[in-house]
């Protein structure tokens, strides 16, 4: 799950489910709290809004004592002068947070509460008539008071003007709408906390896990360990950031793979140069000392021994020619020189060249050319050269034949022209030819000596003909002969509008 919208269910779970939960579980305390009420002060009716009043529900406490006082002074006004008859009544007031006062004329001769809460109380009684003796009319005296007062006018039976007031008590709740909103407030607080906890979790688990997969991964990395693989939990940020780890991962084996693989080939490289070169320097070294010593006693030893000296010598100056080269083109550093260069032009001179070296090696050539006059193509004259001259030297490193042949064919292919070396030695295995042209790659892997050659000469030319934006390859039959191709693109003139 993508991060946004992780914190966007996180917003939506800490600000909505708190809300149902608080509101349900409102819901029901409130009915807990209504059902208690009604149980314990006979209070029927009484609605969650009036039980978030305190004042509403205070008021219809004394309901029902009102209505029984009202028809008991009716009838019988005597017990108003009763203390037995009032100190019970009073008793069951006070059960309901509700206590009784008497006045006869401007004299209270009964008080059902302590002096203290009471005297801010007696001093603001309304008078005789003054108040609507209805139960739904209520006098609220504020301030030191904070009571609801019920006023019930009568005359006792000496005719004396008398009043009845039940007062209320509305400066602290009752235990039971008290409760509510206690429970109430620990409910929201319980709610938001196992929300949060909840949350929290959830968060902790969807972003602690890929961390710890990562961390582990980093670990691995840093002690060298690239043999693992970091599977992403979910396609979000953290996915991502696994996939493009695991990306960092494989690109670090690869070139810690392509590291060992160059020094391994360097390491080869350094064993075939040691090998290449050491046996023209032995070669050399006894020459050397067969002169010295006196063994060239004539001129014709005298001139073979400098012959094969200077021979040695040449080979080993191609070898390190060859591995200079290569140094540069590993780097590419080589200044290529392109230029538009006529097809029968340029290999015309090129079969001429090579017909003369070859002859005096006593190797049989044949040129043929299939492509018409004015072809051209974007080359480097000299690099060209180079990759035939390279193949030619090797087909001539490998030829097993008494007498050598070797044909160049140059043909025209659609947009490309094609050039191909044709050698009739010793041909290649099949098991060999994919890796002809990989630096260092040797066929001969008991590393005959007479045949010498550090193993790079194909991979030069792959590389140079690649540089021109072609294409080479090899085709060969063991015990007939090899053939090797590479195209290169022509060149096409584009017509300009004037």
């Amino acid at each position: 799950m993508k991060l946004r919208n992780r914190l966007l269910i996180a917003f939506l779970t800490v600000t909505i489910i708190p809300i149902i939960l608080s509101v349900t579980l409102i819901g029901v305390f409130a009915k807990v709290q209504l059902g208690a009420i009604d149980k314990t002060y006979g209070i029927s009716g009484t609605t969650v809004e009036s039980l978030s009043n305190s004042t509403e529900v205070l008021a219809r406490l004394a309901e029902k004592p009102y209505r029984e006082l009202r028809q008991m002074v009716k009838d019988s006004p005597q017990y108003m002068e009763d203390a037995t008859y009032l100190k019970e009544f009073n008793q069951r007031l006070k059960e309901k947070k509700t206590y009784l006062l008497v006045r006869k004329e401007d004299t209270i001769i009964f008080i059902g509460a302590d002096s203290d809460e009471v005297e801010h109380v007696i001093g603001r009684l309304p008078r005789y008539g003054e108040a609507d003796t209805s139960f739904e009319k209520v006098t609220y005296f504020g301030g030191d008071a904070q009571s609801l007062v019920r006023q019930i006018d009568f005359h006792y039976l000496d005719g004396e003007k008398g009043s009845a007031f039940i007062v209320t008590d509305v400066s602290n709740m009752i235990p039971e709408v008290e409760q509510f909103f206690i429970d109430m407030l620990f409910s929201i607080i319980i709610v938001l906390i196992l929300s949060a906890c909840l949350l929290v979790v959830w968060i902790y688990r969807g972003v602690m896990g890929p961390l710890k997969k990562m961390r582990a991964a980093t670990e691995n990395i840093k002690e060298g360990n690239l043999d693992f693989e970091l599977c992403p939990e979910a396609d979000d940020e953290l996915g991502q950031l696994c996939m493009d780890l695991e990306d960092m991962r494989k690109r670090l084996k690869s070139n810690a793979e392509e590291k060992v693989a160059f020094d391994r080939e360097n390491k080869e490289l350094i064993s075939n140069i040691s090998h290449d070169l050491k046996t023209p320097v032995t070669a050399i070294k006894g020459y050397a000392e067969g002169i010295m010593d006196g063994v060239a006693d004539t001129p014709e030893k005298m001139e073979r021994y400098i012959r094969t000296i200077y021979n040695k010598a040449e080979e080993m100056d191609t070898l390190i020619n060859e591995l200079t080269f290569y140094s540069k083109i590993d780097t590419n550093r080589i200044p290529y020189n392109f230029n538009i260069i006529s097809v029968n032009e340029y290999f015309n001179d090129c079969a001429e060249d090579l017909s003369l070296e070859l002859e005096s090696k006593n190797v049989e050539f044949g040129f043929f050319n299939y492509v018409d006059k004015g072809i051209k193509v974007i080359a480097d004259a000299e690099q060209i050269k180079r990759v035939v001259h390279n193949i030619v030297n090797n087909s001539l490193k490998y030829m097993d034949k008494p007498k050598a042949k070797i044909n160049l064919r140059v043909k025209d292919v659609g947009d490309f022209i094609q050039v191909e070396l044709e050698d009739n030695g010793k041909g290649i295995a099949a098991k060999d030819l994919p890796n002809i042209f990989d630096r260092f790659y040797r066929s001969d892997a008991s590393r005959n000596s007479s045949k010498g050659g550090s193993g790079i000469g194909l991979s030069i030319v792959k590389k140079i003909i690649e540089e021109h934006g072609g294409k080479i390859w090899a085709t060969s039959r063991e015990e007939t002969g090899t053939t090797m191709y590479f195209v290169l693109r022509k060149y096409q003139e584009v017509p300009v509008n004037e």
